[in-house]
Formats: structure tokens, C-alpha cells, sequence
């Protein structure tokens, strides 16, 4: 089949700046760039104008129904589908679409999370277009990105606390930006989201209940080959996963996703996507968009695309890089530290209150990114550990440090590489290496949060991060707009920062013990190592000011939050007891008790026929076995009292410790028993497919 050319497909189902200049007029064309680009309010009459357009180019592309797509608190997408079709009086149809449509939805909200912001009889939910963000068709659905709250008002989506979080930066960085003499229209964050991911076959995929149930393997011994020959990363990407990313890069191109490097990762099976740059609201909703047709692509290839963190113990989870940055209107990056850092001030008190930030929210940034399958990632070999800290690299901390100092900043000359081979070209060095332990780094003209998992909603992190930066430009301002000699109160402020702040600026090796020694003990740095212990911080009363006082989130609204969270942490890993209990029961004790009666009946037959056959080999696996059977069974029924148990918590507090403290470890035991086990019983008595072969047979 012959391939479309890139440009012509790129934006095709997507209802762009380029289709709306076309089709509309252009008073409501700029019209509604002004809402878009300085948040003016929408005119009705212009979202009528904007309804008939959207219908027409959408029922041209073949799209027969709408939807509201929104973001409720479940962690993934949600829509409702109406048609266009109207009736007409000669008894036909007519495919109708008013601006009031457009606008406003009501989708029945009774059964999405709410935290207690509503009875559950109460149902009522509304959808507000979100003009910032572009429809797009997609299964032959106008599909309008929208924000989603409940009847009182109350936001029941990631959408609408960041739009108000980036509304909230963008007022204090304007604010600061004046000071230097520059009047802008706004300033946006941007992100550019790393997405890890792995490929499984879909007919081992179905033949594993906990990969169904959960996303992960809660069993599963250790093949002979796992990661440790590094040879999976980078490598020569294999023609099946080839396929699938060429169709994924169509899908994702007709819906103006700007999907551009792709490879693959460490473990086995394991592959990255990366996009370019885009505003922080626009790459949220592509994001939540890429996921969910790399999962469809991959079925459409025989293949399951696996989300979870941890999928395989053992081999490396999957996480998502939140590159995130500020720019204004004009294009300019105020975290581009130009040529001359030392010398641009404006930068440095950028970079100062990106630092504060970090130190003075660390546990709103980490609970941003905490979930049940996070939980597995942080921490080891592969992720940033639970500690936040802030790397700089060796230029920006040599800055810092003569700034806070009063001495004079000697700077070096960019070094040329040379390879010793004449052809090769020369390049200049970056003043810097990456730290790949770092949980928020900068690199180069952004600041790279590492913590997320690659399920996680990008919103919820960049709602923390931008509230937490305009917070910090907010004292600045407060500060610099009564100051009587700016350069020198500039001045003054970017060093107390420093010398305030130097605690989370940390460039070494983030994995090692005494890093966790250092960061906890002598500089104060929360390890809030679980979901249990970090999202209880989201109530904490300086959290609440701040996020508040930003008009973030109200009070009632971070209260849910902080239940849903704890919730979802709490039914996550109570699936999975119930699913180990499960697979325990109905598969693997019935399967090692198959093994064990055939090494029975051929030791004896075998010892009938001589009494010189030892059978030294069938005994001692059987005593093993019938051990491993018996304390298997005695960590299925501690397992399953425990969870039984949860029910019995007075608050959904105690239930998460509860999870976190017994649950999970006995979840732990259980699996080292029967993990074992699988290494003793013959391969054709084993209910599930192996590690081995999920983790090498998409090759």
C-alpha cells in the first residue's frame, strides 16, 4: 500500500489553525485566536460560526458522530457519542450541530471519582469546550477536548486545574518580565513527554490472568537472558516492532501528534516514543491520546502494548520523561541560558525560582507521580530514587556557587572533541553531562522530570510544577516591584535563593546509600517512598495555601483528590492480592501437585523395576516441591485474611497503610515461593507462559 506523503497527513483529522483560517471568516477567526492565545472570553455567536464549520469539515472527513473527550479522574480518557443526525420534516435527516452543542455537554457524571464532592445519587456532570486544545476526528467521531465538572461546579478532571495552574504562571511570569521591560502576551509552559513502553504477543498476553487483570506479572522466575548484555538498547529494532511504529507514526501524524524519535529501550521488549515540544494543556491531551492508540496499533499487529511501570520484575519498568519549559509568546525560552549565562540575569532568576519551587513543594512533585505501579519503579536501578533533588551540571552549580559567594565566575572555553580519526568532524563538548539518577535535571534549556511512570496522566505533575514555580515568581515579584535599586535587590535575591535553596542542588550519583543518608539526615530532603506516604502531603496546610491562593484547586477539590488517589492506590493492589489468590488456587498448586504425581508414579515404577535406581533427582525436586506446595498454601490464606482484613479500616488512610505494611509484602512472600517453584516443574505442567517467552517472543 502506497504511503502518504508526511505533510499532506500530518493534521489531517484535526480541526487546526490551518482549517480554521480557511474556513472561517475572519472576524471569528481572530476572534477566537484572541480566545485562544490571551484567554478572552468566548463569544457565543462566534462558537456558532465556529459549530457549523467544525460539522461540515468533520462529516466531509466521514465523521458521523460528536463527543465531548475529557479527563476524569479514573487516569484515562472518557466520551459520550451523539450523532449529527436530526430529524427533518420530510422524514429524512439532517446533520446538525449548534454552537450551544459545542460549548456545553452533560454527561451522566454519577460514576466517575469524586472524592465526596457530590452524593452519588447526584448525577448531573457538565463538559466545556476547551478552545485552547483542537478537535480531531477519530473513529469516525468529532471528538472536542473539554474540561469536566460536577453539578456545583467543582472540577472533576486533570483539564481544568491545569489550565488554571498555567493560567496562574503565566499572570506571575508576566508580571516578572515587566520588571526586565518586556510586555508580552503570555507565557506558556511546554512539554515534551518521553513515552517508555513494552511489546508483548497478544496470544501470551490472554493466556496471563495477571497481565489481564492488572498490567503486571505478579509471578514469574527470571529467564537466563534478561537485560544484561545491553544489547537491546539502541538496538536494530525488529521488523514486527517496526511495522507497528510505522502505522503508530501514521495514526499519530493524522492527528497532528508530533510523534518524532522512537527506539529501543533497555530491557527486552522495551521501546520509547518521544515527541517534539508542545504547550503543556495540547501535549497532556496527546499524550493521553498516544497511549491509547499505541495500544490499539499494537493489537492490530498481534501485539499487547504494556503501560504499567512494572510489568517484568527484574528488567527495567517504563517510565515517562516530563521535559518541561517557559516560553512567552514571542518564542523566547526563559530557561535558554544564552551564550553568556553568568550575564543574563533574567535567566538566573528563572532558573532560582524553578529551584525554590522544587525545594519548597518537593512533596506535592512527588506525590504528583505516585501510584500503585510507580511504587515499583522509584528507587531501583533504572528510575530516580522517591528523593526529589535538583541536578545543574557543572557550569550552572559553578555559577550559582560565585553568585552566592561574591567572587568572580571563571568560566571556560567550550572544549573541541577530538576522536584521533582525521574524518571524523570535530564538535564542541557540552559544558555537561547528563545524570541519568537525577529526578529533575536540567538539560540544556529545560528542566527534565524523571519521576513519572508511563501510565501516569503528564497533567498531574505539571499542575504541581507550574502552581510551585508561580509561587516562587510570585514573592519575587512582590519583592522586585518595591524595590528602590532593582539591579541590586535582583541581585541580592538570586543569591539568598542559592544559599536558601543549595539543599535540593544535588549532581552525583542519586542511586547510592549514602545519597539517601545525606539527602534525609543531614539535608532534610523528604524520602517519601510510597503512594501511602507521600499522598497524605497533598493536605498538608502550606500545599493547600499555596495551590489555593493560585485558585488551583479549592479546598473541597484537594480533599477528593487526595481520597481518589489513596483509593485507587488502595483497589490497585487489592485486585492484584485477589489476583495472585486466584491464580494460586486454580493454576499453580493444581499444576505443581500434576508434576509432583508424575515424578511419584515414575519413581516408583522406576525403583520397582531395580532397586539400584536411585532416582536422586525426582526425590529431591518432590521434597522440595511438596515443601514449596505446603508454604504456598499457608502464604495464600495469610494473603487472602489479609485482605479481608482491609475491610474492616475506619478510614481510607489506615486502609493505605494497611496496603502498604501488610498487603504487598505478604503479596512479596507469596510470589518468591511459587517463583521458585516454577523453576522445578517441568515447562509443560506450567499453567503460564513464561518470562522468557513473553519477555522474546515478539522477536
Amino acid at each position: 500500500m502506497k504511503k502518504q506523503n508526511v505533510p499532506e497527513l500530518f493534521g489531517s483529522m484535526v480541526f487546526d489553525d490551518r482549517v480554521m483560517r480557511a474556513r472561517l471568516s475572519d472576524k471569528v477567526y481572530q476572534s477566537l485566536r484572541k480566545t485562544i492565545d490571551e484567554n478572552e472570553k468566548l463569544d457565543e455567536e462566534v462558537a456558532d460560526a465556529v459549530a457549523k464549520e467544525m460539522r461540515d469539515w468533520a462529516v466531509e472527513k466521514g465523521a458521523t458522530h460528536f463527543t465531548h473527550w475529557f479527563q476524569p479522574l479514573t487516569g484515562v480518557t472518557a466520551e459520550k457519542h451523539d450523532s449529527f443526525i436530526s430529524p427533518s420534516p420530510d422524514g429524512g435527516v439532517i446533520m446538525e450541530f449548534s454552537g450551544k452543542e459545542l460549548i456545553k455537554g452533560e454527561p451522566d457524571a454519577s460514576s466517575f471519582p469524586s472524592g465526596g464532592l457530590r452524593a452519588t445519587f447526584e448525577a448531573r456532570g457538565y463538559t466545556a469546550w476547551d478552545p485552547t486544545s483542537y478537535a480531531f476526528i477519530k473513529d469516525h467521531t468529532l471528538c472536542i477536548p473539554t474540561a469536566f465538572c460536577s453539578y456545583s461546579g467543582d472540577a472533576l478532571d486533570k483539564k481544568t486545574p491545569l489550565l488554571r495552574s498555567m493560567q496562574a504562571l503565566d499572570r506571575q511570569a508576566k508580571r516578572i518580565l515587566k520588571l526586565f521591560g518586556k510586555n508580552v502576551k503570555y507565557v506558556r509552559t511546554s512539554v515534551g513527554p518521553e513515552q517508555e513502553y513494552f511489546l508483548i504477543d497478544k496470544e501470551m498476553f490472554e493466556k496471563r490472568p495477571d497481565l489481564v487483570y492488572t498490567g503486571r506479572t505478579l509471578f514469574g522466575a527470571m529467564p537466563p537472558k534478561g537485560q544484561e548484555l545491553d544489547d537491546h538498547y539502541f538496538g536494530v529494532i525488529k521488523p514486527r516492532v517496526s511495522a507497528f511504529m510505522e502505522d503508530l507514526n501514521e495514526e499519530l501524524w493524522k492527528l497532528g501528534i508530533l510523534a518524532k524519535t522512537e527506539h529501543n529501550e533497555v530491557a527486552p521488549a522495551q521501546h520509547e516514543l518521544a515527541p517534539i515540544f508542545s504547550t503543556t494543556n495540547v501535549a497532556t491531551d496527546n499524550n493521553q491520546l498516544t497511549m491509547e492508540i499505541m495500544q490499539k496499533v499494537a493489537r492490530k499487529h498481534g501485539l499487547v502494548c504494556l503501560l504499567h511501570e512494572k510489568p517484568f520484575a527484574g528488567v527495567n519498568g517504563s517510565g515517562k520523561h516530563n521535559n518541561w519549559s517557559m516560553a512567552t509568546d514571542e518564542g523566547a525560552n526563559l530557561l535558554s541560558p544564552g551564550e553568556t549565562p553568568y550575564e543574563n540575569a533574567q535567566f538566573l532568576l528563572f532558573l532560582c525560582a524553578v529551584i525554590k519551587a522544587v525545594d519548597d513543594y518537593q512533596d506535592l512533585l512527588r506525590l504528583s507521580v505516585a501510584t500503585a505501579g510507580n511504587d515499583h519503579r522509584l528507587g531501583a536501578n533504572e528510575a530516580p530514587p522517591a528523593i526529589i533533588s535538583v541536578f545543574l551540571g557543572d557550569e550552572l552549580s559553578a555559577i550559582l556557587e560565585a553568585i552566592k559567594t561574591d567572587t568572580p565566575y571563571q568560566g571556560k572555553e567550550k572544549e573541541v572533541m577530538k576522536l584521533g580519526v582525521h574524518t571524523l568532524p570535530r564538535f564542541s563538548k557540552d559544558t555537561t553531562d547528563r545524570n541519568r539518577t537525577s529526578p529533575f535535571a536540567f538539560t540544556g534549556n529545560k528542566f527534565e522530570f524523571r519521576s513519572l511512570g508511563s501510565s501516569n496522566s503528564i497533567a498531574c505533575c505539571n499542575i504541581m510544577l507550574n502552581a510551585a514555580v508561580a509561587e516562587s515568581l510570585r514573592q519575587y515579584a512582590d519583592v522586585l516591584e518595591k524595590a528602590d535599586d532593582f539591579a541590586s535587590e535582583l541581585h541580592e535575591l538570586i543569591k539568598n535563593t542559592i544559599k536558601d535553596h543549595e539543599r535540593i542542588l544535588f549532581n552525583g550519583n542519586g542511586y547510592t546509600d549514602e545519597w539517601v543518608k545525606e539527602a534525609t539526615e543531614v539535608r532534610g530532603l523528604s524520602n517519601l517512598r510510597t503512594t501511602a506516604d507521600a499522598m497524605p502531603h497533598l493536605l498538608d496546610e502550606k500545599n493547600k495555601s499555596m495551590l489555593m491562593d493560585h485558585k488551583v484547586f479549592t479546598e473541597s477539590e484537594i480533599q477528593s483528590r487526595c481520597e481518589i488517589m489513596l483509593e485507587n492506590y488502595c483497589k490497585t493492589v487489592n485486585i492484584e492480592g485477589l489476583t495472585m489468590v486466584d491464580m494460586v488456587r486454580k493454576n499453580y498448586l493444581p499444576a505443581i501437585e500434576s508434576y509432583l504425581f508424575e515424578l511419584a508414579q515414575t519413581t516408583s515404577l522406576m525403583t520397582s523395576v531395580s532397586s539400584k535406581v536411585k532416582c536422586e533427582y525426582e526425590i529431591t525436586t518432590m521434597e522440595r516441591l511438596s515443601e514449596l506446595t505446603d508454604f504456598i498454601m499457608k502464604k495464600v490464606v495469610v494473603l487472602e485474611k489479609a485482605l479481608k482484613d482491609l475491610k474492616n479500616s475506619a478510614t481510607i488512610l489506615e486502609t493505605s497503610e494497611a496496603v502498604r505494611d501488610s498487603i504487598l509484602p505478604k503479596m512479596e512472600d507469596l510470589r518468591r515461593y511459587v517463583d521458585e517453584a516454577e523453576m522445578l516443574t517441568g515447562e509443560k505442567y506450567w499453567p503460564f507462559p513464561s518470562y522468557g517467552k513473553l519477555l522474546f517472543s515478539v522477536y
